[in-house]
């Protein structure tokens, strides 16, 4: 964490020291107060973040209480004016964390403002102020908010504490190389008050850094509400004097998309299909002589049956007509739980959500999940269940299961089982989200501390139609 020190030195003659000394305690005063208001728009603007798990929101928000807490000493009967009043404040950094945060192509956050350490190593490892996904990729953020005048590339040889931020990237990529479950893609550097030219072109130069500044917002809004009950916005701060920089952590094992030919079990066919399932089927990339390029998204199970359902395909009406003891002679247990599937699908029809995730995009399974969907199929689903699934398979890649290295070293317990890991490994393995369901697993492995890219959609299931 980067610190601001404000600092206000008197220095007069003793004729108007007793007025000096006043105007000092009243500038403190005002300087702290506005410092409370910015700890409290940052707590806001956390609890604001819906993508942010309560376990990241207690932590930003226990660091912004010590800001809190340390400001109060300040304004005590404790402090006397013969001092001189030294204020060391984090809050910046905080701000600009929650800028990062704010960003929309930030997702699958696991942790905030923690320390990623080394195995069987001596080193403490390396402080990481956000472990996230970024546009599909895991990634690490690395938050600064200092003064550019006081970033030193090269540190002070002969100070234990400064090594410099050249030294301090080293060790960042030494971490990264060696980490497994939260091993990132690249490293993200955002310098909220920017970066003196001699220090961009290091980075550029030594550690093969690309520019991102096109990628981010350069402002960062608060929201007031006017006494007339209208809301509107209000600029809290700017950014554009932010430097954003990458560098990608390069890694023997990784393999290039558009190398990797997958393993089709059958072949894309045109088909002419109506309703809302047709037109889904028309937004997705067809597999073309099974090169996977481009974007794509990961499907498991509970978004192939919630595509072919007959709760998504216009049964909705005759499944409410249907009396309860059938109902229950055909669902037995779950006639409940399919009834609500049933309300929501009228409230909010599953195919419209689905098709704005994966238009546009190649749709991969893995082979457990082909299997594992026939199956179910066959056991349960109904002769129209049965074609829509048989269409939608000619309308995806089978892949073979390709868990990535970092979502099996996730030790396999209930909560993280092995199916799962197989089936969002593959996912990960080919940086793609993968569209789900299954909500209980992808927080299992953001508890992990391990950034994961996925898509929620609501569940459905098989109804014999």
């Amino acid at each position: 964490m980067m610190c601001q020190n404000v600092q206000i030195i008197v220095s007069y003659d003793d004729k108007n020291r007793k007025n000096h000394e006043r105007d000092k305690l009243i500038t403190l005063g005002a300087m702290i107060k506005e410092t409370q208001k910015r700890c409290e728009g940052v707590m806001d603007t956390v609890e604001s973040l819906p993508h942010l798990s309560l376990s990241c929101k207690h932590t930003l928000n226990r660091l912004v209480q010590s800001e809190l807490a340390f400001l109060s000493r300040f304004s005590s009967t404790d402090f006397t004016t013969k001092s001189e009043p030294s204020i060391c404040v984090n809050i910046g950094h905080l701000e600009a964390v929650v800028h990062v945060l704010q960003q929309p192509n930030i997702s699958g956050v696991s942790r905030v403002c923690k320390t990623v350490g080394l195995h069987n190593s001596t080193s403490k490892g390396a402080h990481v102020d956000i472990v996230c996904t970024f546009e599909g990729n895991p990634v690490w953020f690395i938050v600064s908010d200092r003064n550019p005048k006081y970033i030193s590339w090269y540190g002070q040889q002969e100070s234990s504490r400064d090594k410099g931020l050249q030294a301090r990237v080293q060790l960042l990529l030494e971490v990264a190389h060696q980490s497994v479950a939260l091993k990132p893609f690249s490293i993200i550097f955002f310098f909220s008050n920017g970066l003196d030219r001699f220090t961009v072109e290091r980075f550029h130069t030594e550690f093969g850094a690309i520019d991102l500044n096109s990628k981010f917002s350069s402002f960062d809004f608060n929201f007031a509400k006017e006494l007339g009950g209208e809301w509107t916005n209000i600029l809290a701060r700017s950014y554009h004097q932010a430097s954003v920089l990458e560098i990608k952590v390069n890694s023997p094992q990784d393999v290039s998309k558009n190398l990797l030919v997958a393993n089709p079990f059958v072949k894309p066919s045109n088909t002419n299909l109506g309703g809302s399932f047709g037109a889904l089927i028309s937004q997705m990339i067809l597999p073309d002589n099974g090169k996977i390029d481009g974007e794509i998204v990961n499907m498991d199970t509970t978004a192939l049956v919630a595509i072919v359902s007959g709760i998504s395909n216009g049964n909705t009406q005759k499944l409410l007509d249907t009396p309860d003891d059938e109902l229950k002679t055909r669902f037995k247990g779950n006639t409940e739980f399919v009834i609500s599937q049933v309300l929501s699908e009228i409230e909010n029809p599953i195919h419209m959500d689905i098709s704005k995730i994966i238009c546009g995009r190649k749709c991969i399974i893995c082979e457990y999940v082909c299997s594992e969907f026939k199956e179910l199929v066959s056991m349960c689903g109904g002769v129209n269940e049965k074609l829509r699934a048989e269409q939608l398979l000619k309308a995806v890649m089978v892949v073979p299961d390709c868990p990535s290295g970092r979502m099996m070293t996730l030790p396999t317990t209930r909560k993280l089982g092995l199916k799962n890991k197989i089936v969002f490994g593959t996912g990960d393995h080919w940086h793609a989200p993968t569209l789900t369901a299954n909500m209980g697993f992808v927080r299992a492995v953001l508890q992990t501390g391990m950034s994961l890219f996925s898509f929620e959609h609501r569940p459905r299931a098989l109804t014999g139609d």
